[in-house]
């Protein structure tokens, strides 16, 4: 089969930083599916791995953790899907992933696709999707408010009751940003404000649905009170989080909660966050996936969730750009852009 590896990790400028390769194509067995991939999108964590993580000796590795593809195979212990379902899934990243033609994926972290959404439209959103949605309802504790049926599933239906809150995301014109200001906007009762320093994406937070848009190159706390805010009750932090540390713990109430995504390039300090009694929350889409925990299953159930508020149209596709031909030429494109930090929402390819 086709793919697009690397044997071992460099900058993206290099000739050989992406390659495309021949490999054999994988055979399903146990709860795995084995997927023709359709589509794909580039995530901050594809140019992380590609540049820190070395294959096995004499082998390539193959990044790529978002796609949308057709079940061509299963394994004997699957229940969930069948051959010729149209799914979407984010993966496992300590298995090869979805830069190439076929891909084994455990059915417990994959959905079916959004009946709603072409190829590239779906592919651009199943990573983000989950982070978001961990981020808001496993980390932080929000309960979903959805309207209509839904499967019986830990993310049923929920009133809300909860006095008003307020959710500062940093970082809101990305990937994960993108689709967490749906949702806090669609499904919670805070007011959501949404960071973002270039005129275009300000202009694409305000489209998703932000109550707010301020600028996170300048002070946050004169920003907040001109909005007529003088603290907010949840920091959910993309990107940058030790540069903003001490800011972030500057606009949260007394008892309010941090979540964050990034990986900080210095030390944070936590014990500032005593003073406040903050709470202190990481989330990383992989953990369940990595770990085989206990709930994996809840991916599955999430996904099934957002392709449903999606058909409604409750919650649309975060697709920025389409690079064309999944290949490796094109893949090194959309990992220079990431790199740049000036991608609005997903970047996607399909086909090979």
């Amino acid at each position: 089969m086709k793919a697009i590896g690397y044997s071992h990790p460099q900058p993206i400028e290099q000739n050989d930083a992406l390659i495309d390769i021949e490999l054999p194509t994988p055979q399903a067995k146990g709860r795995d599916i084995l997927v023709k991939v359709q589509a794909v999108s580039v995530n901050p964590v594809d140019t992380k791995v590609r540049i820190s993580a070395s294959p096995e000796a004499g082998e390539y590795k193959v990044l790529g953790w978002d796609a949308v593809g057709e079940v061509i195979a299963t394994g004997e212990l699957v229940e969930l899907f069948k051959v010729g379902d149209s799914v979407w899934y984010a993966g496992d990243i300590t298995r090869s992933g979805s830069n190439a033609e076929y891909q084994l994926v455990d059915e417990r972290i994959v959905g079916l696709k959004p009946r709603s959404l072409s190829n590239v439209e779906a592919a651009a959103m199943p990573l983000t999707a989950i982070t978001a949605w961990e981020l808001l309802f496993d980390r932080l504790d929000f309960m979903p408010a959805i309207q209509g049926d839904t499967e019986q599933s830990s993310h049923q239906v929920h009133k809300l009751s909860a006095p008003r809150k307020s959710i500062l995301i940093m970082g809101a014109a990305g990937g994960v940003g993108s689709i967490l200001t749906q949702l806090a906007t669609n499904l919670t009762d805070a007011t959501v404000i949404g960071t973002a320093s270039r005129q275009q994406s300000q202009d694409w937070v305000k489209e998703l649905g932000a109550d707010h848009v301020i600028n996170h190159h300048q002070p946050l706390m004169p920003q907040l009170a001109d909005i007529g805010i003088e603290s907010v009750t949840h920091v959910i932090s993309l990107t940058h989080t030790d540069q903003h540390f001490d800011q972030l713990i500057e606009v949260l109430v007394p008892q309010g909660k941090l979540a964050l995504i990034d990986d900080p390039k210095t030390t944070i300090d936590i014990t500032k966050l005593k003073r406040k009694s903050l709470s202190l929350h990481w989330e990383l889409m992989f953990t369940r996936s990595m770990f085989n925990t206990w709930d994996i299953k809840k991916q599955h159930e999430l996904l099934t969730t957002v392709a449903r508020l999606i058909d409604q149209g409750i919650l649309k596709t975060t697709l920025g750009e389409s690079y064309g031909t999944i290949n490796a030429a094109n893949l090194k494109r959309a990992h220079a852009h990431i790199e740049s930090n000036k991608a609005v929402g997903k970047i996607v390819l399909e086909g090979f």
